[in-house]
């Protein structure tokens, strides 16, 4: 039994079966995310062994048995210190609630980018995407309800929990509006292809 210690995007994207679909990348994106993140292979960032197996055998044929299954999956039996469940399970539900369609994809989608936003970058670095414009077209196509909601062109991860912030009734912000605020440039400026700490992304 070999031990599966690390995971690069060239790697697992080596088995895709259509390398130029988006969303082929993100879920590439999402599980080397959650390796760098602590998160795999203790809980399939969120799915189950049985549904990440389909999740890999419909996008990266083989991968499966090549990578994953004659591996011993360390930390398998229980979840990683840096999985941060309960913040997790917050992203799921609003992405979940949020689906537009009741496909397998739009299921697995939501773990992919809740595993995704435990990363250290942009989201749409994190999830192995060319720019945050690819992200939005997925987002759209697959969210469409919480797209329409980003009227600003908020940054995605910050929108994601301002969004949580909301549900929560918790008020973060002091300023009586974006457009005034100190920190407005954090959340609505550019995001370049830099590795960027968390702390300055969320």
């Amino acid at each position: 039994m070999r031990v599966l210690n690390n995971m690069s995007h060239e790697q697992l994207m080596a088995y895709a079966r259509n390398p130029g679909d988006v969303l082929t990348q993100a879920f590439a994106g999402a599980v080397c995310t959650a390796f760098d993140s602590g998160v795999f292979p203790a809980l399939f960032f969120g799915l189950s062994e049985k549904q990440f197996g389909c999740l890999l055998d419909r996008y990266f044929p083989n991968a499966w048995l090549d990578l994953f299954a004659a591996a011993e999956l360390t930390g398998e039996s229980t979840p990683c210190p840096s999985f941060r469940d309960e913040e997790m399970q917050d992203l799921l539900a609003l992405l979940l609630e949020h689906r537009s369609s009741e496909r397998e994809e739009s299921t697995w989608l939501p773990y992919a980018i809740a595993a995704s936003c435990m990363g250290r970058n942009h989201l749409w670095q994190d999830m192995g995407l060319v720019d945050r414009q690819a992200l939005s077209g997925l987002l759209k196509q697959n969210f469409q309800s919480l797209y329409d909601k980003n009227t600003g062109n908020m940054k995605w991860k910050k929108f994601f929990y301002k969004q949580l912030c909301e549900r929560a009734e918790v008020t973060l912000c002091k300023a009586p509006s974006c457009q005034v605020c100190a920190d407005y440039r954090s959340c609505f400026g550019p995001e370049e292809a830099v590795a960027t700490a968390l702390s300055n992304i969320i």
